[in-house]
């Protein structure tokens, strides 16, 4: 179901932290004129954390018409609060996403049973959940037979957007679960890898900007030309790892604004990248062909 290309959206600021939504409507025409698959709004890379309710539903009621019929949807309503991921959940109903992304409790690192639990509740809202994997940014790394408990207890999780950079536990997932639900490559310099052990696609901040060229990579090995797909992931390569020179989405933001979608501004704790990381950046960008990114 969710298969391709889905670019994790990021929020374009003015300079005074407002939401820009003229850059906004750019952006949301540029993703889908470079083909992608699927657009993941109120992710992490949307600054959501720093996003008030007000604004987080202004963001829905503008982006979904724009989408709707044009790509697949995913929603991010994860929290840890469970109460507060059922009520997020639930409060994307109207929308009808094809998917709500949520990811695993931060900080609390929950228990097994409290895991099931937590996932429990929110599938009783009705949507398709995307479970979010990311043990760097929440302190809890699922074991292996946890999600196979979880899997099994919560058959609402359709897939799981996988940002563990332990590639032996996810050659173990993938195997295991790859044709049972969407695996999703949930970090942008592990593509190759997680397409070779079938993954369904991936979930990109760095597609913000670099869609074009994230979509051919994957259409490409689609079409079994898999060595000129790797061909141009290797030439995009050094692109992708400055996307996270700094603390995600900085300096895609960065980069967005280089190309006219926007402003750098990101909101606090968040901060302006290094004037170090600017220009090599700025010098990587020069570099790149104008094919890779979005227009």
């Amino acid at each position: 179901m969710l298969n391709g290309v889905f670019t994790a959206l990021a929020t374009p600021l003015t300079t005074r932290g407002q939401v820009d939504y003229p850059s906004l409507e750019r952006l949301l025409a540029a993703q889908l004129s470079a083909g992608v698959h699927g657009i993941v709004l109120l992710g992490t890379t949307a600054e959501t954390p720093t996003l008030s309710t007000q604004e987080k539903k202004q963001l829905l009621d503008f982006c979904v018409p724009r989408l709707a019929g044009k790509c697949k949807i995913i929603i991010g309503t994860g929290s840890n609060s469970t109460t507060a991921a059922v009520e997020n959940t639930r409060g994307v109903l109207s929308y009808k996403p094809d998917a709500a992304l949520v990811v695993t409790p931060y900080y609390n690192k929950p228990n097994p049973s409290g895991l099931i639990g937590h996932y429990k509740a929110v599938a009783e809202v009705g949507l398709p959940l995307v479970m979010y994997h990311i043990p760097g940014r929440t302190g809890l790394k699922v074991p292996a037979h946890v999600l196979a408990r979880l899997l099994q207890e919560v058959p609402q999780i359709c897939g799981i957007k996988e940002s563990d950079y332990d590639m032996a536990h996810v050659t173990d997932t993938a195997t295991r679960y790859a044709k049972r639900l969407d695996y999703l490559c949930g970090n942008d310099d592990l593509f190759p890898e997680y397409l070779s052990i079938q993954a369904a696609g991936i979930i990109s901040a760095a597609a913000n900007i670099f869609a074009p060229a994230f979509v051919k990579i994957y259409n490409l090995f689609k079409a079994g030309k898999t060595n000129e797909s790797f061909e141009l992931f290797a030439l995009l390569y050094p692109l992708i790892k400055a996307c996270y020179l700094e603390t995600n989405p900085t300096c895609i933001k960065y980069m967005l604004a280089q190309k006219g979608f926007g402003t750098e501004t990101v909101r606090l704790p968040l901060g302006e990248i290094s004037p170090e990381h600017k220009e090599q950046i700025d010098a990587l960008l020069k570099t790149a062909d104008p094919a890779w990114m979005i227009q």
